[in-house]
């Protein structure tokens, strides 16, 4: 390597921080540099430091987001030192690596890194490691930094660690560094006009709220730079197939001397690198980008950023164990980034397609992945390095804490994989698929599969997954996957890991046994009646489109959906027989004998069920069944119908209302006649405790009919003890004996007030209002002609008899003449009968 290169390139920001780097790392182990985007700290950072603190024989390693991100890195770097890859520099990603005994700087992806250390502990081999563009903060560069800091203190005090960042609160990186120095580099960037172009406010109130219709924003925009701009144009999307769409709309109207290049992480490594080289001679380019053209690249000629607005992600549910894609308003620090691409070469022009006043709703920083994702490969990484359990994660230091939910749900799906113990300590299992560069799922699906005899299909499906090829059912993908050449590398990679032999051939019949073997919670049985609806194991309803050629199909394995809603969208699955199930999950169905109430049919149905999960597989009539069980259901049954569905006869609806009367007036109680709690006997109350009160009586019952059989109001009285029935008669009677003899019913159907419907004529003589409750209670007397109508409603009959009879009597005694209406009322003769009558008496 040349001592002198720096000396001959070009001036960078970053350069004059460069002294101060070497500086602070001589002196303390720790350093955080911040540095903005264009300050040049990935090209010249690393080489500074093995310039001048390089130690023996070790090499520097540096940790880069993306798999383009580390190839250009490394590229840029050994062209630096007029190398090729492979010598002094290095690199290491997934199934590519070139790197040789000369290599000093490895740059490597992050899953690469956490490989490494788990193989070394001590990492033995490298004297630093920087973490690059860690303003990303993704899951694996957290973990990296986690584990880097427990080898610090407690295996290596002599490793370096750099942490680079763009935009991130460089002060709390610094805390969790032992509070080590903070260090800071100027940028280099070109003037960046920002011209906001939202969409009309009739296509959308927000951004992203129609994409279509943004689409068509998108393609508009172009076409104004195109005539109006120089220079290429960077244009960010959210995802590939928006990339697709715009690229096809872009076909028929883009000038000649126009190159679209597409630019997301699943692309080809050839099309990937074509889409950041500087556009050819007389040509411009239009690279249409996800996120990943947000850092770390820099992709010559651009002068024009077309900014969508939107990113899209994954997001973890811990209440449904599953991931689901958002698409989303990006960060207010992701939209800085992503203008900034237009003026790191020259000066340039930013079109938002959003308005300044939806910006004020953007977040400042995107979330953290560690706090959004699934995190079983973080689990099952914790485990192997020997930090397991719950206890474990929290033994080791990070910028922020893996949610105690979402990682409850790792180590209970790890489990379930068999990659954990009871402890939640590794097994040889866990061992195994943690070696392999997969997420747990795949990674358990191929080992499992291989030695089930179908390795090469599962090697291939995974590769399917993991490179995101598209295609809802996942055996038409599997035969077609020898023309996709980066899922044939991948498969065959993975197959050689493995050791599977070449010979074995692709058997796409048995896609869905592989995928249920990474997502046995995902195993779908379509609901009766229904052509796309489907239960999954995990309980949670899930349906696909109409069109899909799997509609239909008994049961499926679902790979991919949308849980937003109740019922999940299913977007990649696969069909499997039940007698697959049943042999790849023999020791996991179990066998139920299930006695349940049927509203379809009133009844109570026993069942012997095989059930997965929460998915019944398969049900049978049972006569093994319990009399507490069939007794369960009936009041689930009850519960069900509702309280209307028993036979309450008019006696026992009074009986409830005198108990609600007693239940409604506590002050009633004491302890010489009355010491007694009265039951809530209200609706509510009575179906919450039918345990209680009713089923005593269902023996024998398993249908709706058979609770004809029922006395509700013997069962009530039951309920009480013989002498609180007594005091019941006592203070709530059912009727009340009037002055004329007459024995009349007491109405409680208005329990603070109940009521004593009587006829006037009949209370002739009466001084006092009637009471009950021992002479407690007033009853409110509602005083009658002698057609029953309704007279007068009193509860102090004294005022009534001095001041409201005499006009009541002016004015009834003409309509009812055979009736008697005295002057003196309280003198009078209480009586039925009419002035015939009473003569003849």
């Amino acid at each position: 390597m040349h001592t002198n290169f720096f000396e001959k390139l070009p001036r960078l920001p970053i350069d004059s921080s460069l002294s101060e780097i070497v500086s602070t790392l001589t002196k303390s182990p720790n350093a955080v540099l911040h540095a903005p985007p264009g300050a040049g700290k990935t090209t010249r950072v690393p080489l500074a430091l093995l310039k001048n603190i390089h130690l023996t024989e070790k090499k520097i390693i540096m940790l880069e987001p993306r798999r383009l991100a580390a190839r250009t890195a490394a590229a840029r770097l050994a062209s630096t030192l007029g190398e090729q890859v492979g010598k002094t520099i290095g690199y290491r990603v997934k199934n590519d690596t070139k790197i040789s005994s000369e290599t000093k700087i490895e740059v490597v992806t992050e899953g690469v890194l956490t490989r490494i250390i788990q193989n070394d502990p001590e990492l033995s081999a490298y004297s630093s490691i920087i973490f690059d563009e860690f303003h990303e903060r993704s899951l694996h560069a957290d973990l990296g930094l986690a584990l880097a800091i427990e080898i610090q203190e407690a295996l290596r005090d002599d490793l370096r660690i750099l942490v680079m960042s763009a935009t991130l609160d460089t002060q709390e990186i610094s805390t969790l560094l032992n509070n080590c120095p903070v260090i800071s580099s100027e940028g280099r960037s070109y003037p960046v006009t920002i011209k906001h172009v939202p969409m009309p406010q009739a296509l959308a109130t927000r951004v992203g709220q129609n994409i279509p219709a943004l689409l068509n924003h998108v393609v508009k925009t172009i076409q104004y730079s195109m005539t109006n701009d120089e220079g290429s144009i960077l244009v960010f999307l959210p995802g590939a197939g928006e990339i697709t769409r715009v690229a096809d709309m872009l076909k028929s109207t883009s000038p000649q001397n126009v190159d679209i290049a597409p630019l997301y992480g699943n692309l080809p490594q050839k099309q990937q690198d074509a889409a950041i080289l500087p556009a050819k001679t007389g040509r411009r380019k239009i690279v249409l980008a996800t996120s990943i053209a947000e850092t770390s690249l820099t992709i010559e000629g651009i002068r024009v950023v077309i900014d969508s607005g939107l990113s899209r992600s994954s997001r973890f549910s811990p209440a449904t164990g599953m991931n689901r894609l958002i698409t989303e308003p990006v960060s207010i620090a992701a939209a800085t980034q992503r203008t900034g691409r237009a003026g790191r070469l020259e000066s340039g022009v930013c079109y938002r397609l959003w308005s300044e006043v939806q910006e004020n709703s953007f977040r400042a920083f995107a979330s953290p992945e560690i706090k959004e994702t699934d995190l079983a490969p973080l689990a099952l990484e914790l485990a192997q390095w020997g930090a397991y359990g719950e206890n474990g994660v929290h033994a080791l230091a990070w910028l922020d804490t893996p949610p105690a939910s979402s990682y409850s749900q790792a180590l209970t799906l790890l489990q379930q994989l068999g990659a954990l113990n009871t402890d939640f300590s590794i097994t040889d299992h866990g061992k195994t698929i943690a070696a392999l560069p997969l997420h747990p799922r795949l990674a358990h699906m191929i080992v499992t599969a291989k030695n089930n005899g179908y390795g090469y299909t599962a090697c291939t499906l995974a590769a399917i997954l993991s490179e995101r090829a598209q295609g809802s059912d996942l055996r038409h993908l599997v035969e077609q996957a020898a023309s996709s050449p980066a899922i044939e590398k991948t498969s065959k990679h993975l197959c050689k890991l493995l050791k599977i032999p070449a010979t074995e051939r692709i058997d796409s019949d048995v896609t869905g046994a592989c995928l249920a073997l990474a997502y046995p919670d995902r195993i779908g049985k379509l609901h009766a009646g229904s052509r796309t609806e489907y239960k999954l194991t995990n309980g949670r309803k899930a349906q696909l489109s109409e069109d899909s050629p799997l509609a239909a199909t008994p049961f499926i394995v679902v790979a991919e959906l949308n849980d937003a809603h109740a019922t999940s969208r299913i977007w990649r699955c696969a069909p499997i027989d039940i007698i697959e199930i049943e042999t790849l999950f023999q020791k996991q169905i179990r066998t139920q004998h299930l006695v349940a109430w049927v509203n379809k049919t009133a009844s109570v149905a026993t069942l012997q069920t095989e059930q997965l999960g929460e998915l019944i597989l398969a049900q049978q009539p049972s006569s093994t069944t319990s009399q507490e069980q069939i007794l369960t259901a009936m009041l689930e049954g009850v519960r069900s119908l509702g309280l209307s569905s028993l036979p309450w006869t008019t006696d026992a609806l009074r009986l409830r209302e005198r108990l609600t009367f007693m239940h409604t007036h506590p002050q009633l109680r004491n302890s010489a006649t009355n010491p007694y709690e009265w039951p809530d006997v209200s609706e509510k109350s009575l179906l919450s405790t039918l345990e209680t009160w009713l089923s005593p009586y269902l023996t024998g019952m398993r249908k709706a009919s058979d609770l004809r059989k029922l006395d509700l109001e013997t069962i009530l009285l039951a309920s009480l003890e013989w002498a609180q029935q007594v005091a019941l008669q006592k203070l709530a009677p059912t009727h009340f004996t009037v002055p004329s003899g007459s024995t009349i019913r007491i109405d409680y159907s208005e329990p603070t007030a109940p009521t004593l419907p009587v006829k006037l004529q009949e209370m002739f003589g009466a001084p006092q209002t009637p009471t009950i409750a021992g002479g407690q209670l007033p009853l409110t007397i509602h005083l009658l002609s002698p057609a029953g109508r309704p007279l007068q409603v009193t509860r102090d009959l004294i005022s009534f008899w001095g001041n409201g009879y005499t006009s009541v009597r002016s004015e009834m005694r003409g309509r009812y003449p055979k009736h008697p209406w005295p002057e003196h009322p309280l003198t009078a003769e209480p009586t039925r009968k009419t002035n015939r009558a009473l003569k003849k008496k």
